[in-house]
């Protein structure tokens, strides 16, 4: 499907037809096994959360600078925007930065969202931010893990830095979160762009305390990217892993068998049952707002449009059309834009 001009699409907008006109067909497990086999691969030891926070307070916002634990040795830093009106409790909104970025990049986000009357979270993803001793150095860390990850021989010990280690964060971010007394437990949102909306769809498609998600250019179909040849801009977000990879395998380049090889240790059945096709079915009915970019090399439209699609079957089955939405920008490659910012506060302030 080509998008020549600005769209915003519902579910009776798009034809199944025509999104999945030039797509793989998959077969998914059942969305009760992809979501216990999904929570079965993340799982590890539970650790008191022990949250400690510095509280800085202003005429407009109350702002919250600390931690969580979300492993025995995995200290989550956190970023929390709170009203200054003094309700008893604030839906909230958990919002994530992108490869290379910190949470302090959603300043602006969880300004805008406490002006709405809503609660502001954000966190450094692994090997991002603050959890690098000295600060992060844009992405360098987080290729360096990735690297390590797929070097490591021990099988009982296998780390997943590359995205799925930030989901499990997420969902202990969320037992945080549902804690505090000036939180409402059943009006939370997650969001976020690039990086930051694949590990949201990750983390909220199986966690249905999450009742609102906005996906900013990172909705897409991975094994697509793999069959049809466009796979090297998502390679290229942990390029030096996948160049070790290479290497490691024999290859003097980057091609689809060793990129895939990647994904398989990394990310496991990636291209399967926890691609995004498969576990955005899983968000209905709850209220889900995607946004992407015509000519995004990283999540590649006709990759999107299967994910859409895959959830926009299970949203009308659910008689919950009017809860998910689309916006793709024309032209546009791999950049989130001040629309795209407005449009999620708006959703967000919509069904919160």
């Amino acid at each position: 499907m080509l998008f020549k001009i600005k769209i915003l699409c519902t579910a009776a907008a798009l034809s199944f037809g025509t999104l999945f006109s030039s797509a793989q067909q998959i077969n998914y497990p059942p969305a009760d096994k992809v979501a216990a086999d999904f929570k079965k691969l993340l799982e590890r030891p539970r650790v008191p959360l022990n949250p400690s926070f510095d509280i800085t307070k202003t005429d407009s916002v109350i702002i919250e600078h600390g931690f969580i634990y979300s492993e025995k040795n995995e200290r989550v830093p956190i970023l929390i925007y709170k009203p200054v009106t003094g309700l008893k409790s604030y839906p909230a909104v958990i919002f994530l930065h992108g490869t290379g970025g910190k949470k302090e990049d959603n300043k602006g986000m969880l300004y805008q969202l406490v002006k709405k009357g809503i609660m502001g979270v954000s966190i450094d993803a692994r090997f991002h931010g603050e959890r690098i001793a000295g600060g992060a150095h844009g992405s360098k860390e987080y290729v360096a893990a990735a690297t390590a990850a797929w070097e490591n021989k021990d099988k009982a010990h296998q780390t997943h830095p590359f995205l799925f280690d930030t989901a499990f964060d997420l969902w202990r971010v969320t037992d945080y979160l549902t804690s505090r007394p000036d939180v409402d437990p059943n009006r939370l949102g997650m969001g976020g762009i690039s990086m930051g909306g694949i590990e949201t769809w990750l983390a909220s498609s199986v966690d249905k305390r999450i009742k609102v998600i906005v996906l900013d250019i990172s909705v897409q179909s991975f094994q697509w990217s793999l069959d049809n040849d466009k796979w090297q801009a998502r390679a290229g977000t942990i390029q030096g892993a996948h160049l070790q990879a290479a290497k490691d395998l024999g290859d003097s380049a980057l091609n689809k068998r060793n990129v895939k090889a990647v994904w398989d240790k990394l990310l496991p059945n990636i291209t399967g049952e926890f691609d995004c096709p498969s576990l955005l079915r899983l968000m209905a009915p709850r209220a889900l707002l995607v946004i992407g970019t015509e000519n995004d090399p990283n999540c590649p439209l006709p990759g999107a449009n299967i994910a859409y699609a895959s959830a926009m079957q299970v949203y009308t089955a659910q008689k919950a059309s009017n809860k998910i939405n689309r916006d793709v920008t024309p032209k546009l490659f791999h950049t989130s834009t001040p629309q795209h910012f407005r449009m999620t506060l708006d959703w967000f302030s919509k069904w919160l």
